[in-house]
């Protein structure tokens, strides 16, 4: 059976999102930072290679010339905590997340709030995106460290995977407090995801009116424009 019409026009839709972020110059002709934080603990397992074959959308969206540089930041099993060079090449970082297999573990996103602190402190950092499901960490402690964020500048963009409550009302508060925002996926909606990579790579070349013109027929990515704005 061949494809349905609906997926055709998304995959069309996507692609011409993608095309115009290529034309998109980064902030005062430097080279913006994206830091990319992913869970990799054995809940994960079943959508880290979507994860994988997507990252190289926020590269895409940037043109791959060097307008955007991408750090991969990851935990998983017990306090294992990893983070790449600052990379402009998606087969680089690309090769690193194909070589990393979920484990079994607590969360632990206060280290990664933690750490996009300290790299920000090295060298400004223009977006953070989040990617995980739960959350067994304290939510204070999250949220104070998400609102230093926010003071900084640095936008958490938080995308909630699933249906626990719990990690999203977190995923949710991030966002809000770094003056970022949230959106969920699910398995079945690869494509969702890419957008939201994509929305994230043209928010860290762009910024916010880059953003808005190009989600001006996306409704989904409107949405995170609206947040941003608040």
């Amino acid at each position: 059976m061949g494809k349905s019409l609906k997926t055709v026009s998304d995959s069309k839709e996507i692609d011409a999102f993608l095309n115009q972020a290529k034309d998109l110059a980064p902030y005062a002709g430097q080279s913006a930072r994206l830091l990319f934080a992913m869970d990799a603990t054995a809940s994960r397992s079943p959508t880290w290679d979507h994860a994988c074959s997507l990252h190289s959308e926020m590269f895409l969206a940037s043109g791959n010339s060097g307008a955007l540089q991408v750090q991969l930041c990851y935990y998983r099993g017990y306090r294992e905590f990893h983070y790449s060079n600052w990379v402009a090449r998606p087969e680089a970082l690309l090769q690193e997340m194909n070589g990393v297999s979920c484990l079994g573990g607590h969360t632990q996103i206060g280290r990664v709030l933690e750490h996009a602190l300290r790299e920000h402190r090295n060298h400004p950092i223009n977006v953070v995106v989040l990617i995980g499901d739960c959350c067994e960490e304290p939510l204070d402690p999250l949220c104070e460290l998400a609102g230093e964020l926010g003071l900084l500048g640095i936008p958490l963009f938080c995308f909630h995977e699933g249906d626990d409550p719990h990690g999203r009302l977190l995923f949710e508060q991030l966002a809000r407090l770094s003056g970022g925002a949230f959106a969920r996926f699910d398995l079945n909606s690869a494509h969702r995801l890419k957008q939201l990579l994509a929305a994230a790579a043209v928010y860290a070349t762009g910024g916010i009116e880059a953003l808005e013109n190009l989600a001006r027929n996306n409704r989904e990515l409107l949405a995170l424009t609206h947040q941003l704005d608040r």
